[in-house]
């Protein structure tokens, strides 16, 4: 399977991450990778989450956010200037924020933060295999319909 890649540089502005993440979103699209609509949709809410946070609680320098698909994983990965290694909590139900690495945690088959000389760099990965093409005269269940 072709690796695909895409390294986007968020400005530090609410419009730069909406920026990314709709790059990054438009990019995994074209893929053409079978990625199917549920795992599309939760790469999407993740990579916004990751962004907003580093947003929110870099310490004001460069922030990258990337994603990687190859034949085993999905991976997001956003890097950023701040030290503070985040932790996963489910804030008081009436607070307004607080909830993105909860979603991540839910949402992702594993997700982490690696500290760095720099900063940090947040992840969160889903599985992924490779489809098979379907041999000849055979009806694939995902699709209902001979191949």
């Amino acid at each position: 399977m072709e690796v695909h890649r895409i390294r986007v540089p968020v400005s530090g502005t609410p419009a730069g991450a909406v920026s990314a993440r709709r790059r990054i979103a438009e990019e995994m699209r074209t893929w053409g990778a079978g990625l199917g609509p549920e795992l599309l949709n939760s790469a999407e809410v993740v990579a916004s989450e990751l962004i907003t946070n580093a947003l929110r609680h870099a310490r004001g320098g460069p922030i990258t956010a990337g994603v990687e698909l190859n034949g085993k994983a999905l991976r997001i990965a956003v890097t950023d200037t701040g030290f503070a290694i985040p932790e996963v909590g489910l804030p008081d139900t009436e607070a307004e924020s607080g909830r993105g690495l909860f979603l991540v945690a839910a949402l992702a088959d594993r997700h982490g933060c690696d500290p760095l000389p720099s900063g940090k760099r947040c992840w969160a990965e889903f599985e992924y295999m490779t489809p098979q093409p379907c041999p000849p005269q055979h009806t694939c269940p995902s699709r209902g319909v001979d191949c």
